[in-house]
């Protein structure tokens, strides 16, 4: 499934990039209400790290949303 590029407004602890809070998808801001599951994918052939959030918004829509270590970029999957 491709993935489409976001801007996203995080929280960051003791890491960049901790926790998604809202992100901006067709110039509409989508707050977050809840992680539902998250994990972290990597590859080390490929030599990528992602970690994976699967989000709920208030409406009770789903998101897979994937920040990308490497390149330091979000996207909705």
């Amino acid at each position: 499934m491709p993935e489409e590029k976001i801007e996203v407004i995080a929280y960051s602890g003791y890491r960049v990039e901790e926790i998604p809070r809202a992100f901006i998808k067709n110039g509409e801001r989508i707050e977050i209400i809840e992680i539902l599951s998250q994990w972290v994918e990597e590859s080390l052939r490929e030599r990528i790290r992602k970690r994976v959030f699967l989000c709920k918004d208030k409406n009770g829509n789903v998101y897979h949303m994937v920040y990308d270590e490497m390149r330091k970029e979000w996207y909705l999957r």
